[in-house]
C-alpha cells in the first residue's frame, strides 16, 4: 500500500510539472506572438512618421528586416548569444544543432522564437531613422548583421551569463541589450548617411512632418499592447503564484510608465510651444515604454511613473539636441530607444527596491549599470561603424538624388503607397 501511494505521488508530481512547462511555454508562445506583432506597430509608426512618397519603402525596411533579422539569428545569433563560451561570446548552437529540448524552463523552440523576436526589433529600430534616403539592399545586410552579429554579443554580455552578469548588471528585458543596441546603430546610421535633402537648409532645420499621424498614433497603440508581450513575457514563466504576482507587477508598471511618459512629454511641449503636439506626445510614450523595460521587475509602481515621467522629458530634449546638431532621426528613433534605453538602465541603480541608491543600496548598482551602458555603446561603435563604411565602400549607403527627390517608392519600389494621388514633389 505504502509503495501504491509513493507511486501516485511522483506520478502526480510527475503529471504537475509536466502542467507547469506546457503552461510556461503556451505563456511565452503568446508573448512571442505578441513582440513579433510590435513589428506592425513599428511599420505604421514609422510610415506615418515619413514622407507618403517613401511609405512603402520604410514598410518594405520593416518587413525584410525581421525576415532577415530571424534567419540570421537562427544560423548565427542564437548560438553567440545563448550558446555555451566564454563571458564574452557563446560558441555552440549553431542553426539550432544538438541543443536540448528544454531551455530555461520552457520549450526550446518557444525560447528561440521569443529571443528572435526581440533580435528583430534591435534591427527594426534602424529603419525609421535612416528613412527616406537609404539603400535597400545596404539595409538589409545591416539588419543581418546586427542581429547574426553585432546584437547577439551584447545578449550574451547580459542574459547568456557574460559578464555583464556575472557582475550583476540589470537589465529585465531590454533597455539596453534592445533598445539602446537599436538606437546606437540608428544615431550612427543617420549620421553617416546624412540629413535628408532640404532637411537642414543654412543652418536652419526644415520640419519634413510626417504624411500621417493616424497611421503613427496606430503604431505607437500596436507597440505599448505588444510591449506587454516583451516586458511580461520576460519572465519565462507564470505557472507559480510567484510568477504570476511578478508578471501582474511588470504589467503594472509597463501601464504606468507609457502613460505618465505621454502626459509628461504632452505637457512639456504644450508649454513650449503653445500646441499639445501629437507627433512628440507619441514618442514620450514610447520613451516611458523603452525608460521602463530594464527595471519593471524591479521597481515599485510608483518608481515606474517616475521613470516613465522622465523617459518623456528625455525624449523631448534628446530630439532637440539632434536637431541642434542637424543629425536627421526621421522618426526620433535614437531619442526614443537610445536616449531612453540608457537612461532606464542607469535608473534601476537608482529605483531599484533592492539595492538601488534610493532604497538604501549605495552606489554599488548605479556603479555596474553604468558600466553595462558605457560598454555596450562602445561595443556598437567599435562595431557598427566599420560594417557601415564596408556597407558604404560595396553598396553605397544613399540612394540617388533623383530617387530622393522623386520618392523611393516609385523609383525604387515601383508602386506607391497612394496610387490614386499626384504625390510629385510632396514634402
Amino acid at each position: 500500500m505504502e509503495g501504491f501511494l509513493l507511486f501516485n505521488s511522483y506520478k502526480m508530481e510527475e503529471s504537475i510539472t509536466e502542467l507547469a512547462f506546457s503552461l510556461n511555454t503556451a505563456w511565452v508562445l503568446i508573448c512571442a506572438f505578441l513582440v513579433f506583432f510590435m513589428q506592425a506597430g513599428f511599420g505604421m509608426l514609422e510610415a506615418g512618421f515619413t514622407r507618403a512618397k517613401s511609405a512603402v519603402s520604410v514598410l518594405m525596411k520593416n518587413l525584410m528586416d525581421l525576415s532577415f533579422g530571424v534567419i540570421g539569428f537562427f544560423f548565427i545569433g542564437y548560438a553567440l548569444m545563448f550558446g555555451e563560451g566564454n563571458a564574452f561570446i557563446g560558441q555552440h548552437g549553431f542553426e539550432l544543432l544538438n541543443l536540448p529540448p528544454e531551455t530555461a524552463g520552457i520549450a526550446t523552440g518557444a525560447f528561440f522564437l521569443f529571443q528572435a523576436a526581440f533580435a528583430a526589433t534591435a534591427a527594426t529600430i534602424v529603419a525609421g531613422a535612416v528613412a527616406e534616403r537609404t539603400k535597400f539592399l545596404t539595409y538589409i545586410v545591416l539588419s543581418f548583421l546586427i542581429t547574426a552579429f553585432i546584437y547577439p554579443v551584447v545578449g550574451h554580455w547580459v542574459w547568456g551569463g557574460g559578464w555583464l552578469a556575472a557582475k550583476g548588471f540589470v537589465d529585465f528585458a531590454g533597455s539596453t541589450v534592445v533598445h539602446s543596441v537599436g538606437g546606437w546603430v540608428a544615431l550612427i546610421g543617420a549620421i553617416l548617411v546624412g540629413p535628408r535633402l532640404g532637411r537642414f537648409n543654412l543652418k536652419k532645420k526644415k520640419d519634413f512632418t510626417g504624411h500621417s499621424i493616424p497611421l503613427a498614433t496606430l503604431g505607437v497603440f500596436i507597440l505599448w499592447f505588444g510591449w506587454y508581450g516583451f516586458n511580461s513575457g520576460s519572465q519565462l514563466a507564470i505557472a507559480s503564484s510567484a510568477d504570476t504576482a511578478a508578471v501582474s507587477l511588470i504589467a503594472m508598471n509597463t501601464t504606468l510608465a507609457a502613460a505618465v511618459g505621454g502626459i509628461v512629454a504632452m505637457v512639456l511641449v504644450w508649454i513650449l510651444t503653445s500646441k499639445p503636439q501629437a507627433g512628440p506626445t507619441l514618442n514620450g510614450v514610447l520613451g516611458g515604454l523603452v525608460a521602463i523595460t530594464a527595471g519593471c521587475a524591479s521597481v515599485s509602481p510608483i518608481g515606474a511613473m517616475l521613470i516613465g515621467a522622465a523617459g518623456g522629458v528625455t525624449v523631448f530634449f534628446a530630439t532637440v539636441l539632434l536637431e541642434k546638431l542637424q543629425i536627421d532621426d526621421a522618426v526620433g528613433a535614437f531619442p526614443v530607444h537610445g536616449a531612453c534605453g540608457m537612461l532606464g538602465t542607469l535608473a534601476v541603480g537608482f529605483f531599484a527596491t533592492d539595492g538601488g541608491l534610493f532604497y538604501g543600496g549605495g552606489m554599488k548598482q548605479l556603479g555596474i549599470q553604468a558600466l553595462g551602458v558605457v560598454a555596450v555603446a562602445a561595443w556598437v561603435f567599435v562595431t557598427a561603424i566599420p560594417v557601415l563604411l564596408i556597407l558604404k565602400k560595396i553598396f553605397g549607403l544613399r540612394v540617388s538624388r533623383v530617387s530622393e527627390e522623386t520618392g523611393l517608392d516609385a523609383h525604387k519600389h515601383g508602386v506607391s503607397a497612394y496610387p490614386d494621388f499626384n504625390l510629385e514633389g510632396v514634402k
